[in-house]
């Protein structure tokens, strides 16, 4: 695609947007507001598939050992784990920085 195509679509992008109304002059008024009691019941969508991405892990041989002596999926079984921490961890790891080597789990 040529820049001048690129430019034209970019502007009439901006246009675009430019004629959209502000979020101050949207009517919302026929929504409910949302309590306590509806986030208390929300569930994660169920056909959320975060992206997967490809990577190099150093493992002691004694852990992936472990992993793998569970059968098929021991990559799945390591990023579950993984996970699992993460959530637990939580906003925590945002605050300290991401450059501090921590260990603990």
């Amino acid at each position: 695609m040529s820049s001048k195509r690129t430019d034209q679509l970019s502007r009439n992008k901006r246009r675009a947007i430019s004629r959209r109304p502000a979020d101050a002059r949207i009517d919302t008024s026929d929504i409910p507001p949302l309590g306590d009691e509806f986030f208390a019941n929300a569930s994660r969508n169920p056909f959320y598939r975060p992206l997967k991405q490809s990577t190099t892990v150093r493992l002691d041989a004694d852990i992936l050992a472990w992993l793998k002596a569970q059968g098929p999926g021991y990559q799945t079984r390591l990023n579950a784990i993984l996970r699992i921490a993460m959530l637990r961890d939580g906003d925590r790891s945002a605050i300290a920085g991401s450059r501090k080597s921590r260990t603990r789990l």
